[in-house]
C-alpha cells in the first residue's frame, strides 16, 4: 500500500498520450515484418500532427523536426559513409591478410588476435565494415583447418559490439547519448573520456568470447544451406514434327507453362534475338538454361530433341555442367542489392551468376508462387548462386557482396591507403578537439568523394535508411517526453521502484533495463529515451550525472541476446547459419558479464 501511495500523481494528458505513443513505437520497432523507417516516419507524423491539433502551452510542433539537423545524426551518417569508403577501397585489407597468415601458425592465439583487432577497429569505425572484412577470412581459415566457422563468427561479431563502446564515435548510440546529454546541460564527453571502463569490460568480454563462447556453439561445418538443383545449359533442336514449329516464341513459352527462358535462337549459322514475336522454324536450336527435370519436361512438351553441346541427352549421356560451381554470397549493408531485388539490379547481367535460392537467417525466403528475381533483399541475406569458377572469383573483388567460401581474396584498390589516411585524419582531428566529429567526418566524406574513393551513389547507399529515420524519430520522441513532463514522471516512478537502494544498485538497475530494451527495440531509441531519465535520476539523488549517462550508453550497446538487436548480428547469423536460441545461449551470459563488470567499474570510479 505504501508503494502505491509513494507513486507520483499522473501527469497531464499530453504526457500520458506521449508515453502511450512511446509504448506503441517501441512495439512497432520490435516488429520484424515492418520496416523500421516506415514506423519511424509514422511516429513522427503522428506526433507533429497531434501537437498541431492539440497544442501544448507554447510548444511549437515543428521543433520535432530538429532531429533532421541534429549534429549527432550528421556525424552518424558521415561515419557510415567513411566506413563504406574503407570497404569499397579495401582499406582494411592489409589487416585481414596479416590475420589470415597468422592463423595457420597459431590458430588459438590468432583467434584472440582477431577478437582484439575487431574490438579495436570498431572503436573508431562503424562495425559493419569490420564484420564484412573478417567474415570471409574466418570462414576461409576454418575450412582450411577443418574447424567449425560457427564457433568463431558469432564471437567475432560480438567483439565488434564490445569494442564499439569505447569511444564517442564507436557506434551511433554513443554519439546520440553524448549529444542528448550535452543538450541537457552536461559537460560534453571527449572521445576517450569513458575508454577506461569500456576497456576493462571489453577485456572481460573478450576472454569470454575467446575461451567460453566457442564451447557453447555447435561444431557446424560450412555447408551449402540449400539443396537446390544446379542449372544446366542445353539446346533444344526443333525437328519437323515439333509442336513449336510455325508458332511465335511467346506461344511456345506458353506451351511450357510459361517456365521456359530462351537465351538465344540459332538458325543455320546466324543468331536471332529471342523476341516474343519471332516465329520458330524446323531446325532452329533454342539455347535454354534450367534444372535437368525442367529441361526434359520442355523436350517432351515441345516434342523437341535435347542436346548438351553436340551430344544428345539421354540416360547414357546425362547433362553435365562443366566449370560450374555453387557458392554462397551474403548481401552487405550499403550494397546496391540492399532493399532491392535481383531484377532491378540486373544481377545476372552484372555478375553472370544464376541465383538458385535465397535465405534469410537460415530460412528460405523464396516462395514458390513468386519469381525469385522479384524478392526484395536486405543486408545479411544469403544467395545460393551457380556460375563459372572465374565469375565467382571475380565476384570476390566486389565490395557489395561477401563470398562465403574457403579462399581469402579481399578487395583492394589503389585508393585503399588514401581512404585509410582520410579516416585517420578525421579521428585525430576529433580526438584532439581541433574539430567536432560532425565537421571532421563531413570533411572526410568530401575528401573521399573528391579523391574517387567513393562515388556519390555508393555514399548515398552507405547511409542506412532505418538508422537515419530511427534517430530522427527517437530525438523527436525524446523531446516530446521532456517537454510534456513525461520524462520527469518516468524518473519519479523509477526512483520509487528503486527506493532504499544505494547509488550502485540504482545505476545497475538502469543499465540492466537499457540492456533489455536494446535487444527488443532499436538501440538508438532506447538511448535517446534513457538519457534524460538518467540525468533526472542523478539530479533527484543529488549525484553526478556522468555515471548514470554512461550506464545508459553501455546498456544500450549490449545488443547481444537477439539476432535482430543489431544489423551485423543478422549478417553473422546468415553466414554462420545460427538459430535464435544460439544467440540467446551465447548473448545472455555476455550481457550479464558486461553488466556486472561495468556496474563494478562505474561504481568504483564515481561512488
Amino acid at each position: 500500500m505504501d508503494f502505491f501511495a509513494a507513486l507520483p500523481a499522473l501527469p497531464n494528458y499530453h504526457a500520458i498520450a506521449t508515453m502511450s505513443l512511446t509504448v506503441v513505437a517501441l512495439y512497432l520497432f520490435s516488429r520484424e515484418g515492418l520496416p523500421l523507417e516506415l514506423s519511424a516516419l509514422g511516429l513522427l507524423a503522428v506526433m507533429t500532427t497531434g501537437f498541431a491539433l492539440f497544442p501544448y502551452h507554447e510548444f511549437e510542433p515543428t521543433l520535432l523536426f530538429y532531429g533532421f539537423a541534429n549534429e549527432a545524426l550528421i556525424a552518424v551518417c558521415a561515419l557510415m559513409v567513411l566506413g563504406q569508403g574503407l570497404v569499397r577501397t579495401g582499406g582494411l585489407e592489409p589487416v585481414g591478410r596479416l590475420l589470415g597468415k597468422l592463423w595457420g601458425r597459431a590458430p588459438r592465439l590468432s583467434f584472440l588476435a582477431v577478437l582484439v583487432v575487431a574490438a579495436t577497429l570498431s572503436a573508431f569505425v562503424n562495425n559493419t565494415p569490420v564484420v564484412v572484412l573478417l567474415l570471409p577470412i574466418l570462414i576461409s581459415v576454418c575450412i582450411r583447418s577443418g574447424s567449425s566457422p560457427a564457433a568463431v563468427l558469432m564471437p567475432m561479431g560480438f567483439a565488434t559490439l564490445v569494442g564499439g563502446m569505447a569511444t564517442t564515435i564507436g557506434t551511433s548510440t554513443n554519439l546520440l547519448v553524448v549529444s542528448v546529454a550535452a543538450d541537457l546541460g552536461l559537460e560534453p564527453f571527449g572521445m576517450f573520456d569513458f575508454v577506461a571502463p569500456a576497456a576493462i569490460a571489453a577485456s572481460v568480454g573478450t576472454v569470454y568470447l575467446w575461451l567460453i563462447a566457442p564451447r557453447l556453439l555447435p561444431d557446424r561445418k560450412m555447408e551449402l544451406v540449400d539443396g537446390s538443383p544446379r542449372l544446366f545449359e542445353a539446346r533444344l533442336l526443333l525437328p519437323d514434327e515439333s509442336l513449336a514449329c510455325g508458332k511465335s516464341l511467346a506461344d511456345v513459352v506458353a506451351l511450357t507453362g510459361g517456365e521456359m527462358r530462351v537465351m538465344r535462337i540459332r538458325r543455320g549459322e546466324t543468331f536471332i534475338t529471342p523476341l516474343p514475336d519471332v516465329v520458330l522454324r524446323p531446325g532452329d536450336r533454342l539455347r535454354v538454361r534450367d534444372t535437368p527435370q525442367k529441361l526434359k519436361a520442355f523436350e517432351e512438351d515441345l516434342k523437341a530433341v535435347l542436346y548438351s553441346g553436340e551430344q544428345r541427352v539421354d540416360d547414357e549421356h546425362p547433362l553435365s555442367a562443366e566449370n560450374q560451381t555453387l557458392a554462397e554470397i551474403a548481401v552487405v549493408p550499403g550494397s546496391s542489392l540492399d532493399r532491392e531485388n535481383l531484377a532491378f539490379t540486373r544481377f545476372l547481367d552484372r555478375y553472370q551468376l544464376a541465383v538458385l535460392a535465397l535465405h534469410r537467417a537460415g530460412k528460405d525466403i523464396w516462395k514458390p508462387s513468386e519469381d525469385i528475381h522479384q524478392v526484395t533483399l536486405q543486408a545479411g541475406d544469403v544467395l545460393l548462386v551457380q556460375g563459372s569458377r572465374e565469375q565467382v572469383a571475380k565476384t570476390k573483388q566486389s565490395t557489395e557482396l561477401v563470398v562465403l567460401d574457403g579462399s581469402i581474396e579481399l578487395p583492394s584498390s589503389d585508393k585503399a591507403y588514401t581512404a585509410l589516411f582520410i579516416l585517420c585524419v578525421v579521428v585525430v582531428l576529433a580526438a584532439t578537439g581541433v574539430l567536432p566529429i560532425a565537421i571532421s567526418a563531413m570533411a572526410g566524406v568530401c575528401l573521399m568523394l573528391l579523391t574517387r574513393c567513393l562515388d556519390m551513389g555508393a555514399a548515398i547507399r552507405a547511409i542506412s535508411p532505418s538508422v537515419y529515420f530511427i534517430v530522427v524519430a527517437s530525438l523527436a520522441l525524446g523531446t516530446a517526453l521532456q517537454v510534456t513532463g513525461a520524462t520527469a514522471f518516468i524518473t519519479d516512478v523509477f526512483l520509487v521502484v528503486t527506493a532504499g537502494m544505494g547509488p550502485t544498485a540504482v545505476l545497475s538497475a538502469l543499465m540492466l533495463l537499457l540492456a533489455i530494451l536494446t535487444n527488443v527495440i532499436s538501440n538508438n531509441a532506447a538511448a535517446v529515451i534513457g538519457t534524460p531519465i538518467a540525468v533526472g535520476i542523478a539530479s533527484s539523488l543529488q549525484l553526478p550525472a556522468e555515471p548514470f549517462v554512461l550506464a545508459v550508453l553501455f546498456g544500450a550497446n549490449m545488443s547481444f541476446a537477439t539476432p535482430m538487436a543489431y544489423k551485423t548480428n543478422l549478417l553473422v547469423m546468415s553466414a554462420g547459419n545460427y538459430t535464435f536460441a544460439e544467440f540467446v545461449k551465447v548473448g545472455v551470459p555476455l550481457t550479464l558479464l558486461m553488466w556486472l563488470t561495468l556496474t563494478w567499474v562505474l561504481s568504483g570510479m564515481y561512488f
